[in-house]
C-alpha cells in the first residue's frame, strides 16, 4: 500500500487520476528512441481519466467490493511511475511497459467485476478499454533490449518484484472473496480471473496454498449452476496438470464425493469429471476412496458403456486403476463390469478366486451380463477351478458356472471346456467330501443336455440311468430332466433304441410308484418319449400292472403334464393288441378319456392340446373295424360326438387321428343302415333319421353315419386349410361316402359342401399319399356328368400338371381322370 493508513476510496480515485497525467506527461517528454512504445502506453493510459472520474462522480467507491479493485489499480499506477522514474527503464522499455499495461488491463478487470451498480454505459467503456489494453503488443527487437536479463536485476527493479508480489497476492484475495461468497454470475467472472491467473503463471503454489484454492473451488463446485461447475472442474483440472502435487489437495473424501457427483451430470461435466477422477487415481488414497464412495462405481460403468469414447476410455482407465481392490471389482461386477472379475478368475490367488466365483454365484444375472461373461472368457477359469481346485474352489465355481448354464451360448462354451467328463466324474464320486457338490454338478448336466452337442458323448445317457437309483430325489430330478431333454433331440433315435435296448424303461417304471412327485412326472415324460418308435415290444416292456398304474394317473387328479405325458404312453401302445385294448375296457379308461376331450377348446393351453392328439390316439384302438361290438361300445360312450369336435378344435395332428377314427367307423355305416323297405318297424321312422348317402335310416350310435353326426363339412373344412398334415386321413374318411352301392349319392353330398373344390387343391399341394387318395376320391366323384362339367376347367390345369411333373406312379390315375374329362385318350402313353 502507498501509506500507512487506508485512504478512502475517493481519495484513492483522486491519486490516481493525477497518476494518470503523470504518466501521460512522462510518456510525453521521453526519448525518442522509446518514443513508439511510450506514446502508445501514454494513450491507453489517458483513457483512464474520464472512467476514474465517473466513478468519483457515482460515489461508487465507498463500497468495499469496488475499493478493493480500486486499490489494485492504485497498485498498477504506482508501478508506473515507478518503471517511468527508474535509471534502467532505458535496458527493457518495452518489456517493463508491457508488463504495466497488463497489470493494468487486468486490475480494470477487478473493477469491472465488483462494480456491480456500475451503469451499463460505463462497464461497456471500462470493457473495451480492458479489452484494448489486454491486446495491445509493443516491439521487442530494440537493439536496447537485446543486453543481458542480469543486468535488470537493480536495487529498483527488487523493488518492483516486491510490489509485483502484493498486487498478485491482492488479485487473488478479490477473485476467493468473490468466488467463495458471491452469486454465480460473480463466481463466473473469479473463474474466469483464476484461469488467467492459472494459464499465465502469474499464481505461484504457495498462493494456491494459502489462498485455499482447490478447497473454494471444490466447496463452490457443489454450489455452482451446470456451466460454473464445469468451468470448475476444468480449472482443477489445469491446477493438477501445472502442479501433481495438487493433487494431494484433493483427496478428501468431500472432494472427491463433490466430484463424483458430477458423473450423474450433463454430457460435458460428466466428461470432465471422470478425466479428474482418472487424474487423480495414482494416489492410492484417492483409489481407496472413490470406491467407497456410493454410486460412483455403478456411474463409471454407465460411462463406460456410453457412446462417448473419449469418456468411456477415461471411465474404462479408472476402473482398472480401481480394481486393485476386490471390494470394488465386485461391486463392478454388480455393475455389470466384468473385466476385473475375470482376470482374477484366471490370475488372482486362490482366495480371490473362490471370493470371485461365489459373487458370480450369488448375482442376479440377465441373459445379456451371461452372454457378456461368457465371451469375456468366465467359462474356462471356473471350469479349471472345478476340476483342480480343492473343495472351497470346486463349490464356488460350481455354483457360478450353474448360474451361467442356464443361457445357450454359453452352454456350447461348457460342452467346449470338456467339463462334461469331469460332472460325470464327480457324480460316481463316492468321496463324502465331495458329495454335497452332486447336485450343482447334476444341474449344469441337465442345462447342458439342452444341446444337441451332448450326443456326441454317445455313453452319457446310459451313465445318467446307472445313476438314478444311487442318487438323492434332487438329483434324480437334474438327472431326469437332462435324460428328456437327451432323448427328445431330433436326433437321438439311437440313443432312445440302445437305452430301450439296455432296459432302460424298467428301470424307470419302480419311479411311478415310490418317486416324488417330481420324479414321477419327470420319468413319465421320460417313458413317453421313449415309448414312440418302434411299439412292437412296448407293451411287454411296461408290463400289464404298469399299464394298469399309467392309465391310474390319467383318472387321478394329477397335473396336467403327467396326464398328457400318460395319455401319450398308452396312445403309443400298438392298436392292434387287444389284449392292451382290453386292459383299458376294463379300467373304464374310455369315458374318462372322452370326459377330457369335452373340455377342449379353441383356447386349450399346449399341454391339454397334446394330450388331446393321444386322447385321440388312443381312440383308434376304440374305433377298429374289425370289432363292431367295441364301435358301438365306443359310440355309445360319446366317442363320435367328442371326433367331431377335434375336427374343429384340435390341432392338425389331433384332426387327422380324429378323421382316421371316423374313417374306420364309416366303414361299416353301410352294413348297419336300416333299409327303408324293412317289413318288421311297428311303425314307419321319422324322415329324420333317414341319410340320403346310405339310403336308409341312420344315426351316430347305430351306424356310425358320417353324415347324421355332422362330420362332412368339418372334414372337408380340414382339407381347406393350409395344414396338409390331415388331408391322407380327411380323404380316407370320405372315401367311405363314395363305395360302390353309394359312390354317386356320396358325390352329391360332397359337392354339396364345397368338396370336390378342396379335393382338386389336396391334388395341387397335398403329399404323394394324400394326392393318390385324393385321385381315387375324384375318379368316383368325376363318374358324374355334371360334376365334370362344373369341375372341369379347375381340374384339367391341376391334372395335367401332376401328369407332366408329378410322382410317377401318379401319372395312371392322372391320365385316366384326363381321360374322364375328355382331355386324353385313353391309348395315351400315361397308360
Amino acid at each position: 500500500m502507498m501509506g500507512t493508513e487506508i485512504e478512502t476510496s475517493s481519495e484513492i480515485v483522486l491519486e490516481e487520476r493525477t497518476s494518470v497525467d503523470e504518466v501521460a506527461s512522462v510518456t510525453k517528454d521521453s526519448e525518442s528512441s522509446l518514443g513508439e512504445a511510450f506514446t502508445e502506453f501514454s494513450l491507453l493510459v489517458k483513457k483512464l481519466s474520464p472512467l476514474l472520474d465517473e466513478l468519483r462522480k457515482n460515489k461508487l467507491v465507498d463500497r468495499d467490493a469496488i475499493y478493493q479493485a480500486i486499490e489494485s489499480l492504485e497498485v498498477e499506477f504506482y508501478r508506473a511511475k515507478n518503471l517511468l522514474s527508474s535509471t534502467n527503464i532505458h535496458s527493457s522499455p518495452s518489456k517493463h511497459i508491457e508488463d504495466v499495461t497488463q497489470n493494468l488491463g487486468r486490475s480494470l478487470g477487478l473493477v469491472l467485476f465488483a462494480g456491480h451498480e456500475v451503469s451499463m454505459a460505463n462497464k461497456e467503456k471500462i470493457e473495451a478499454l480492458r479489452k484494448e489494453i489486454m491486446s495491445t503488443k509493443f516491439d521487442w527487437c530494440s537493439q536496447r533490449e537485446s543486453v543481458s536479463i542480469n543486468d535488470v536485476f537493480t536495487e529498483e527493479d527488487s523493488e518492483e518484484e516486491i510490489v509485483e508480489e502484493d498486487r498478485i497476492i491482492l488479485d487473488i484475495k478479490d477473485v476467493v472473496f468473490q468466488l467463495s461468497s458471491g452469486n454465480d454470475e460473480e463466481s463466473k467472472r473469479a473463474i474466469l480471473q483464476l484461469d488467467a491467473l492459472v494459464r499465465e503463471n502469474t499464481i505461484t503454489d504457495q498462493t494456491i496454498d494459502d489462498e485455499s484454492i482447490i478447497s473454494v473451488l471444490c466447496n463452490r463446485l457443489s454450489s455452482s449452476k451446470s456451466n460454473n461447475r464445469l468451468a470448475i472442474i476444468r480449472l482443477l483440472r489445469s491446477m493438477i496438470r501445472k502442479n501433481d502435487k495438487n493433487k494431494e489437495k484433493m483427496e478428501e473424501v468431500g472432494r472427491l464425493s463433490v466430484l463424483v457427483k458430477s458423473l450423474t451430470r450433463d454430457v460435458e461435466e460428466r466428461k470432465e469429471a471422470v478425466a479428474l477422477l482418472t487424474s487423480l487415481s495414482d494416489i492410492p488414497a484417492v483409489r481407496r476412496r472413490i470406491g467407497r464412495i456410493q454410486g460412483c462405481i455403478l456411474m463409471l460403468v454407465s460411462i463406460y458403456n456410453d457412446e462417448d469414447q473419449e469418456a468411456s476410455n477415461d471411465a474404462g482407465r479408472l476402473l482398472n486403476a480401481l480394481s486393485n481392490n476386490i471390494q470394488n471389482v465386485l461391486n463392478m461386477a454388480e455393475a455389470g463390469y466384468f473385466k476385473p472379475l475375470i482376470q482374477y478368475l484366471k490370475e488372482g490367488s486362490d482366495m480371490s478366486k473362490v471370493l470371485m466365483a461365489t459373487a458370480l454365484s450369488r448375482m442376479q444375472l440377465t441373459d445379456q451380463r451371461k452372454a457378456s461373461l461368457g465371451e469375456y472368457g468366465a467359462i474356462e477359469p471356473l471350469v479349471n477351478m472345478f476340476s483342480r481346485g480343492k473343495f472351497e474352489a470346486k463349490l464356488s465355481a460350481l455354483s457360478a458356472l450353474q448360474n451361467l448354464s442356464s443361457l445357450k451360448d454359453n452352454i456350447q462354451r461348457l460342452i467346449s471346456s470338456g467339463v462334461v467328463v469331469h460332472l460325470l466324474q464327480l457324480l460316481f464320486s463316492v468321496t463324502s467330501v465331495l458329495m454335497t457338490l452332486r447336485e450343482p454338478a447334476s444341474a449344469i448336466l441337465a442345462m447342458i443336455a439342452q444341446s444337441e452337442r451332448i450326443l456326441d458323448k454317445p455313453d452319457v445317457a446310459q451313465q445318467m440311468l446307472s445313476l438314478l437309483n444311487l442318487s438323492s430325489p434332487v438329483i434324480q430330478c437334474h438327472l431326469l430332466n437332462a435324460l428328456n431333454s437327451i432323448a427328445g433331440h431330433t436326433s437321438a433315435v439311437k440313443v432312445r433304441k440302445k437305452m430301450k435296448e439296455n432296459g432302460g424303461i424298467q428301470l424307470l417304471i419302480p419311479f411311478l410308484v415310490y418317486g416324488n412327485s417330481k420324479t414321477r412326472s419327470s420319468v413319465l415324460q421320460l417313458i413317453y418319449t421313449l415309448s414312440k418308435g418302434d411299439q412292437q415290444d412296448l407293451a411287454q416292456q411296461l408290463g400289464e400292472m404298469n399299464i394298469n398304474i399309467i392309465a391310474g394317473i390319467i383318472s387321478q387328479s394329477t397335473p396336467e403334464s403327467e396326464k398328457a405325458a400318460a395319455v401319450g404312453i398308452l396312445s403309443n401302445l400298438p392298436s392292434s393288441d387287444r389284449k392292451v385294448t382290453d386292459m383299458l375296457k376294463h379300467a373304464n379308461m374310455l369315458p374318462t378319456l372322452v370326459s377330457m376331450l369335452s373340455s377342449l377348446s379353441a383356447a386349450s393351453t399346449p399341454t391339454a392340446m397334446r394330450t388331446a392328439e393321444s386322447i385321440a390316439g388312443v381312440l383308434i384302438r376304440f374305433t377298429a373295424p374289425s370289432d363292431k361290438k367295441l364301435q358301438h361300445f365306443s359310440a355309445n360312450q360319446g366317442v363320435i360326438a367328442a371326433l367331431v369336435k377335434l375336427l374343429v378344435h384340435g390341432s392338425v395332428v389331433a384332426k387327422s387321428r380324429a378323421a382316421t377314427c371316423l374313417a374306420q367307423l364309416s366303414q361299416n355305416s353301410l352294413s348297419l343302415k336300416k333299409s327303408r323297405k324293412s317289413n318288421w318297424l311297428c311303425a314307419p321312422p321319422s324322415m329324420d333319421g333317414y341319410c340320403e348317402v346310405h339310403d336308409g335310416y341312420c344315426s351316430p350310435k347305430s351306424t356310425f353315419c358320417l353324415i347324421k353326426a355332422d362330420a362332412v363339412p368339418h372334414l372337408i373344412r380340414v382339407l381347406e386349410g393350409t395344414e396338409r398334415e390331415a388331408d391322407e386321413a380327411v380323404l380316407s374318411s370320405l372315401a367311405t361316402l363314395l363305395q360302390e352301392e353309394i359312390w354317386e349319392n356320396g358325390s352329391y353330398l360332397i359337392a354339396k359342401y364345397s368338396g370336390i373344390q378342396a379335393i382338386i387343391k389336396v391334388i395341387e399341394f397335398g403329399s404323394v399319399k394324400a394326392q393318390e387318395k385324393a385321385l381315387w376320391n375324384l375318379e368316383r366323384i368325376f363318374r358324374v356328368e355334371s360334376h365334370r362339367v362344373q369341375h372341369c376347367e379347375s381340374a384339367q390345369v391341376v391334372l395335367i400338371d401332376l401328369a407332366q411333373n408329378g410322382d410317377p406312379k401318379l401319372k395312371p390315375a392322372s391320365a385316366k381322370l384326363l381321360a374322364q374329362l375328355e382331355l386324353l385318350q385313353v391309348q395315351s402313353s400315361y397308360f
